[in-house]
């Protein structure tokens, strides 16, 4: 039988690792991580139920930070979103007669910061959620073991996909590295329980309000070593509220279209909601219930059954990051590393080129510019700008694969890695090798009005829609008709494409020798 007070069904959750039934704890701590949300949090509702006071902590932890240059969407997205989650945590206690609660917010290294915070409190337990990045779990393994010795536990729980780790395998026990077997086997074991929320709000009595010393305002981005971006300027709305109104809007003007409309750059057809998955601002398990239910009938079915594919991915590369660790580094297929990649001076320069938007190539470039400018790019032009890296300029797919997880504002390890490794072959279920994109058909397939391409490189506006993917295939006085002077004003191809194919498909040989 259920514990008595629980709502119906609640005692079926599985517990968070490291607990067990016992009398109710006195203190526990919630420590926030990539789950920036009040709302159907697995950690948060885990130490509610377990404690009778609750305090939330996030820390803004240097062995992440340093490295970032000083300004950082990303980092300032998440000063904003704590803004907000402060703002809904204070209001929850209220709601329950509990005043003074809110968020605890500190700026160090988290090895250090969370043993400090949990020891100064007084709690017996510190609860938080999966995240199953390499350098992530070090460092969970690192507070663990302080936590240990100050005799306070760390229990953790699955929030951040539907499926984790073990829970989906093949019928052999082992994880699967092919997708579409994948997605079949979630889709057979998903029902509403998997998708259900964490009420949250039915234990929140147990919210306790921070002690006086710890009543301080939320540190601003300079007290962290951080400045302003163009974040706001973007209209990228933080928050879970503003990830709700993201959501809002997706659900009711664009779900049942987005089978149609998510490979075209210039249309509005993806949901946007990147960074609010990234850093947990809203739930998997509610954008997947959405998905869900959508994808059983109605008008949006289509649209609904692809973005719920989408989701699924996400979960997919999950398990290949949790199961197959040496991604990280290393091809998810060991024959791959046999390819020599260009490097020197030249090798250089076409990267350098390919970071700044000037290769020659329009929607190439235009895609690099939307990167540089918003910190966003659309999932086609991912595809395609990597593709390009490493089938068209011969460089290891790597480099790319840094650089965008410095650069995207939803930069998420698993899904960087598993999207690079299918463009340049060397993943699971990934392309194959021998097909190689070519960026003028691509361009006058997906922007074939090169609406996208006049938005960021503004220098093609004049060239006509049949040229503007080409230009250097223009006629002389169709150029200076548009007045565009090639290496001035619009560089020239850094590679000729079919050259640069064939030498792909030369160094790709290598992956059918023997080892």
């Amino acid at each position: 039988m259920r514990p008595p007070g629980r709502p119906k069904g609640e005692y079926r959750r599985a517990l968070p690792e490291g607990a067990q039934l016992t009398q109710p704890l006195d203190r526990a701590l919630v420590w926030f991580r990539r789950d920036l949300r009040d709302d159907d949090h697995a950690a948060l509702y885990h130490a509610l139920r377990a404690a009778r006071q609750v305090w939330c902590a996030f820390v803004f932890d240097r062995d992440i930070l340093d490295p970032l240059p000083r300004r950082d969407r990303r980092v300032e997205f998440i000063r904003d979103s704590l803004v907000g989650l402060d703002a809904r945590l204070r209001a929850l206690g209220s709601a329950h007669g509990i005043e003074g609660c809110g968020l605890i917010v500190r700026h160090g290294h988290a090895a250090d910061a969370v043993p400090a915070l949990a020891a100064q409190l007084g709690v017996q337990a510190v609860y938080a959620n999966h995240d199953d990045d390499p350098a992530a779990l070090r460092r969970d393994a690192r507070v663990l073991g302080r936590l240990a010795d100050l005799g306070i536990a760390l229990h953790t729980a699955k929030d951040h996909v539907v499926f984790e780790r073990d829970e989906l395998l093949g019928a052999s026990g082992n994880p699967y590295s092919v997708f579409t077997p994948y997605k079949n086997a979630w889709l057979k074991k998903i029902t509403p329980f998997y998708l259900k929320a964490y009420p949250v709000a039915h234990h929140a009595r147990a919210l306790a309000a921070l002690p006086p010393a710890l009543r301080q305002p939320l540190p601003t981005l300079a007290d962290i070593g951080f400045e302003a971006t163009n974040l706001h300027q973007l209209k990228l709305p933080s928050g879970s509220a503003g990830g709700q109104e993201l959501l809002d809007d997706f659900l009711d003007e664009r779900i049942g279209r987005y089978r149609e409309t998510r490979d075209f750059p210039a249309v509005r057809g993806p949901s946007y909601l990147g960074p609010h998955l990234r850093f947990g601002t809203l739930s998997i398990r509610h954008l997947a219930r959405e998905a869900w239910q959508r994808s059983q009938g109605g008008p949006d079915q289509r649209g609904a059954e692809t973005w719920l594919s989408e989701l699924i991915w996400r979960d997919f590369y999950h398990q290949i990051l949790h199961h197959h660790p040496h991604v990280v580094e290393r091809a998810f297929r060991p024959e791959y590393e046999r390819i020599r990649w260009e490097h020197g001076k030249h090798a250089d320069a076409l990267f350098a080129a390919w970071t700044q938007g000037r290769t020659g190539y329009p929607l190439v470039d235009a895609a690099m510019q939307q990167i540089l400018q918003t910190g966003y790019m659309h999932n086609r032009l991912r595809m395609l700008t990597a593709s390009f890296l490493v089938k068209d300029l011969g460089l290891d797919w790597r480099r790319g694969e840094a650089w965008f997880a410095e650069h995207l504002n939803d930069f998420d390890l698993a899904s960087n890695n598993g999207g690079w490794q299918w463009a340049a072959s060397t993943g699971c279920d990934a392309q194959p090798w021998f097909r190689i994109f070519n960026p003028v058909l691509q361009s006058e397939k997906f922007d074939a009005a090169g609406k996208f391409i006049r938005r960021y490189l503004p220098q093609l506006a004049a060239l006509p829609d049949k040229l503007i993917h080409a230009p250097w295939l223009a006629r002389p006085v169709d150029l200076a008709a548009a007045k565009v002077e090639l290496g001035r004003d619009y560089p020239l191809p850094v590679v000729d494409h079919a050259a640069a194919r064939e030498r792909t498909l030369q160094r790709y040989a290598v992956v059918k020798a023997p080892g």
